[in-house]
């Protein structure tokens, strides 16, 4: 879609039904909330670092203010967000309550340069800011936006997917961070923080229902145990929903609800100086998640062989397909993805359960000249990971939920913070360390299915012939021994045997070898990665003057990651394919068959799943160290005007693809326990410049913030349909000669130095317009031009750039839409003179086309579109009930989250054949899909 009609509907939006953007229902600070940089704001709790605790900010609701206003604590000190020189964006409880937003996915439809997608399972989120971010498939991968709720980090981003109960504020964060909390990362952070307990008891209760059964339960109590001194908090959360998938084989839904919260808090003042806040958590889920539908089944075929730029689609089909419809397979949603129908195997289990679950405490102490913060946390992560993984009713591949499959994650963390002032005020200083450990296992379970065998077997076929008649799926090797008239009375075993020549007593005896394939694979194999962290930081604040400060941070990090792995798998075959075939691929005479014994060595070892890994016990260990740091200027001239530069670089820490078929470069040879380095990847690196200005006035408030970001060892997660490749994208500074996008992984390394493989520039605008006490506007804007460089490697060495990602060089990358503009409204009048108002409340986002796939084919492509939501109520007297009608979605606008290669299903996409010449291509694409639209009614009592 072009800019200019993004604009004029942008415009019109605002216009029309104009949104707010961020937290601009909240009430304004305490009088005594900073006004210049550096200054700090003394909580209840007395810290002298000036933070605030969840629940100190005022009650939101009972007011409308400019954004400006709004305390955070995004530095670790409370100041106004009008005084933080860095791109920042707060949204408030209120925000939240009236857009809806329960968890950080809905955070979307409010800030621009954010987006978070889930895959194949909602504990696998990925969050974005600026077009940055990492794959959440592959737990070995650490996201480069940081998730932290109540100081404590989370270490996936899946963690914020869930309801977490009633929150206070949340703050985003956009580019790299580290001299200010715990974690570094290299993109963004996301701060959450709920609300603490209050001394004045009170509560309260919410029920929502909506379409496809939804039914949400919320509340809350909190009060006083000893007064001013021991108070207490109760949060829960109970939320059940039918799918918006329905499996026509098996008459079910999948992309179900089916999950409960809840969090019990201490806080503890003995004296004006102490503060400790207690906070313990559970989460429980048990949905079936996620459904995926066919959105491209078509064969792409190169009409001129060796000469690309050109394709046909196959009249005929797709054989692929072919394949799997003679052994029984349906395709519900071919031609129309979103009539929302899945075929699943029958008898495969996929609903799994998750539990999350920890503790942390933190106290503040006001020493005098200083305070000091402490925040300790245990967490325990385990989410199950049963599936039907090739998504469709043929039993090609699954995990059974027989317990040896899933994910968990054991972590330990530890931060102090000191922080104070000096020198008459005019230095604000902070200083800090963090220990983390966490243990992480994966335990697979994964299995070639029951039709596995003849699946590939007929596949191989198929590629050898097209001609149905020779494919029987109920014989070796897919060939019938029956004579067939088509083929002059000959069976199909003959016919392919005659065509094959001497190399038939060779070929088909693998091809038969092949077919019996059948449900084996990994029984209980487990991947360990041990981590250990720790880091010691400072930020500190210097005004030069009343209207110059000059902000300097540094971070060093140490990382230690041990990596080993245990193997049980009971396919038996691949060691016996390798050796009868194998050998035949060194055979000159043997050359024009040699991608036909290639392909079925492949098809049976797959993923090096082989029963010659059993006796193997690979281990390694990665140690790291590395500075950070940020600095800035800010400057400002009036009391409604800052304006800032910055620099930072930001670092995440490198690790272990978790996914053995890395453990050599071809399935034609299995892998030795000295191949475990094969798994590690580096750390990600990254150059971050920045200006800006914010404006704020009582009624009309304008940010503005120009960055650009250069990323190094870029950490890629792709899934070929097979097998997970993580490389780190790198730029040679060399030309390649187009060797990087040559769909080769042998040719294109870089013998000379190399640079950063990924930029990120581009513009955040946020404007606020608050004319009444009960009306505000707003609207936001991000252009963010998110490409990869062109002359790509795999790595800082300089190794080869995999084949499968040779559509990167030059391109957007995936999930980053140049273009997002987002708007809200709210207007909350008064109704007579009752005390009772009203609510109108509206949100937008339109984003312009972006491809939701890491390797960027063309199939994956999202075309723009725009989200609207709404929400219209009543509220009695200080808002102690309220009744209100909701919408998410109103236009049903249709859209993918992710596309992805249907495993096993086929190979090559339109861009390898129009780029590559690659012919066939009939790789069949499958996608996650957005919801659908929903709405309902909620009910609300405050006491």
């Amino acid at each position: 879609m072009r800019l200019t009609a993004y604009l004029l509907s942008a415009a019109t939006i605002a216009l029309a039904a104009p949104t707010v953007v961020s937290a601009q229902e909240t009430n304004a600070p305490p009088t005594d909330a900073p006004t210049t940089q550096g200054q700090a704001q003394t909580s209840t709790s007395a810290t002298a670092n000036g933070s605030v605790d969840a629940g100190q900010l005022p009650p939101a609701g009972q007011g409308t203010s400019n954004l400006g206003d709004i305390v955070i604590t995004a530095t670790r000190r409370a100041e106004r967000l009008s005084n933080v020189p860095i791109a920042v964006s707060a949204v408030s409880s209120q925000a939240l309550e009236n857009s809806g937003a329960t968890d950080i996915r809905q955070l979307t439809q409010l800030t621009p340069s954010l987006l978070v997608s889930s895959t194949g399972s909602e504990a696998n989120a990925s969050a974005r800011i600026r077009g940055i971010g990492t794959v959440g498939d592959n737990p070995g991968l650490e996201s480069s936006v940081a998730v932290f709720i109540d100081g404590v980090y989370r270490s996936r981003t899946g963690s914020g997917l869930n309801d977490i109960g009633e929150v206070d504020r949340i703050e985003v964060l956009r580019g790299p961070q580290g001299t200010l909390s715990g974690r570094n990362a290299s993109a963004g952070t996301i701060n959450i923080i709920t609300k603490a307990p209050s001394y004045t008891f009170g509560g309260y209760a919410e029920g929502t229902y909506g379409n496809y059964n939804a039914v949400r339960l919320a509340g809350a109590l909190t009060g006083p145990i000893i007064k001013d001194m021991l108070a207490f908090r109760l949060d829960g959360v109970y939320n059940k929903r039918d799918g918006f998938y329905r499996d026509v084989v098996n008459n079910t839904d999948y992309n179900n609800r089916n999950r409960f919260f809840v969090r019990g808090q201490l806080l503890f003042e003995p004296t004006s100086d102490i503060s400790l806040r207690l906070i313990g958590d559970y989460t429980w889920r048990n949905e079936k998640c996620c459904g995926a539908v066919y959105i491209d089944t078509r064969e792409k075929l190169d009409p001129t062989p060796g000469v690309p730029g050109d394709f046909t689609i196959n009249p005929n089909g797709n054989r692929i397909v072919q394949v799997m419809q003679q052994l029984g397979a349906v395709f519900p949603s071919l031609g129309d993805p979103y009539n929302r129908q899945i075929a699943n195997t029958p008898g495969r289990a996929y609903s799994n359960v998750t539990k999350d679950y920890g503790g942390s405490a933190q106290l503040d102490w006001n020493l005098g000249g200083a305070g000091l913060t402490s925040i300790t946390a245990y967490r325990e992560y385990k989410s199950g990971g049963a599936a039907d993984i090739d998504y469709g009713n043929l039993d090609i591949g699954y995990r059974p939920d027989d317990g040896n499959a899933f994910r968990q994650f054991h972590t330990f963390t530890q931060e102090l913070r000191l922080n104070g002032e000096a020198f008459d005020n005019k230095l604000n200083w902070l200083i800090g360390g963090y220990y983390s450990k966490e243990n992480l296992v994966v335990a697979d379970n994964l299995k070639f299915g029951t039709q596995y065998g003849a699946f590939a077997a007929c596949r191989i076929i198929a590629t050898i012939n097209p001609l149905a008649a020779l494919r029987d799926p109920t014989k070796p090797g897919c060939l019938g021994t029956t004579p067939l008239a088509a083929l002059g009375g000959a069976s199909g075993r003959q016919a392919v045997g005659a065509g094959l020549g001497a190399a038939a007593a060779l070929v088909l005896p693998g091809i038969d070898r092949l077919s019996t394939v059948n449900n084996v694979g990994d029984t209980n194999s487990r991947y360990y990665q041990d981590s250990e962290n720790y880091a010691f930081f400072t930020h500190n604040i210097f005004k030069v003057t009343d209207k110059l400060s000059i902000t300097a941070g540094l971070r060093y990090t140490h990382e230690r990651k041990d990596f080993r792995a245990t193997f049980n798998n009971n396919n038996t075959i691949c060691p016996a394919q390798q050796a009868a075939l194998s050998p035949l691929l060194a055979n000159p005479a043997l050359a024009a068959l040699q991608p036909l014994i290639g392909g079925i060595i492949t098809l049976t070892c797959t993923g090096n799943s082989s029963s010659a890994i059993n006796a193997l016990t690979p281990q390694d260990k990665l140690s790291e160290g590395e500075f950070t740091g940020t600095g800035v200027i800010s400057y400002k001239p009036t009391s409604d005007l800052l304006v800032y530069a910055s620099y930072s670089r930001g670092y995440k820490a490198g690790g272990y693809n978790l996914d053995r078929s890395d453990l050599t470069s071809n399935v034609f040879a299995p892998p030795t326990n000295a191949s475990a380095s094969r798994l590690r990847f580096d750390p990600e690196t990254v150059n971050a410049y920045e200006v800006g200005l914010k404006y704020t006035s009582r009624q009309f408030t304008f940010n503005a913030a120009a960055f650009r970001q250069e990323f190094k060892n870029f950490q890629l997660n792709t899934f070929n349909g097979t097998n997970y490749i993580v490389q780190n994208i790198t730029s040679c500074q060399n030309s390649l000669n187009g060797a990087d996008q040559d769909g080769s992984s042998t040719t294109g390394a870089c013998t000379g130095k190399t640079g950063y493989g990924v930029l990120s520039q581009g513009i955040e605008l946020e404007a606020g317009l608050f004319p009444a006490k009960d009306l505000s506007f707003a609207l936001g804007y991000t252009l963010a031009d998110t490409h990869f460089r062109h002359n790509l490697v795999g790595s800082d060495s300089g190794e080869a750039l995999d084949a499968q990602l040779f559509l990167l060089p030059g391109s957007q990358l995936s999930n980053a839409p140049r273009h997002t503009v987002t708007s809200s409204m709210t207007f909350t009048p008064e109704l007579g003179a009752s005390g009772l108002t009203g609510l109108f409340y509206v949100d937008g986002r339109m984003t312009s086309d972006y491809n939701t796939g890491s390797d960027l084919f063309y199939e994956k492509r999202q075309d723009g579109f725009f989200l609207l939501n709404a929400r219209i109520g009543i509220r009695g007297p200080d808002q102690h009930w309220a009744l209100e009608f909701w919408g998410q979605n109103l236009t049903n606008t249709r859209y993918e989250q992710v596309a992805f290669n249907a495993p096993f299903q086929g190979s090559g996409s339109l861009a390898s054949t129009i780029k590559l010449g690659t012919s066939p291509s009939n790789q069949i694409f499958t996608s996650f899909l957005a919801e659908p639209r929903t709405y309902g009614v909620t009910a609300r009592i405050r006491f």
